[in-house]
């Protein structure tokens, strides 16, 4: 994302029982990642997971009447047990997604925060984007609770 320009961001946040290092290993181990990431409805198959500054991460998002996404992220800043900030790239979308790991009350939470350029067509997707985050989060927390039985 420019500087420069104004960015739209779409941010959404959860509270998890469980600490910040259990919440951390659920976003950085792909074992793991590919069992909660994405919307419902989707299943994963992680084909690259280089977790460092500058790796790449491909991820085969396919939805329950069989369409495939294939999706290129590269990871831009990574702080063990506080930060994930990594770059969607194109075709589908461009943005750069930042996931915080905060403690908190109890256990521990997550920022989540989609950052874009303010075209119509993201301004547009922004709706959707959020109820989908929210899902995946509900994914996440789900999978989290299957970890602790």
């Amino acid at each position: 994302m420019s500087e420069k320009n104004a960015s739209l961001k779409i941010e959404n946040e959860r509270s998890f029982p469980q600490d910040r290092a259990t919440l951390f290993a659920a976003a950085s181990d792909p074992s793991k990642l590919a069992l909660w990431w994405g919307p419902h409805g989707f299943e994963n198959e992680i084909t690259a997971f280089d977790f460092r500054p500058g790796g790449h991460w491909r991820i085969v998002m396919t939805t329950s009447d069989g369409n495939a996404f294939d999706n290129h992220w590269t990871f831009l800043e990574i702080e063990e047990g506080q930060l994930i900030r990594t770059r969607h790239h194109l075709p589908v979308h461009d943005f750069v997604l930042e996931m915080r790991f905060e403690d908190h009350a109890g256990g521990s939470r997550i920022v989540w925060i989609m950052e874009f350029e303010p075209t119509e067509e993201n301004q547009a997707m922004a709706r959707f984007l959020k109820a989908a985050n929210d899902q995946n989060l509900e994914r996440l927390e789900q999978f989290l609770e299957g970890e602790d039985r």
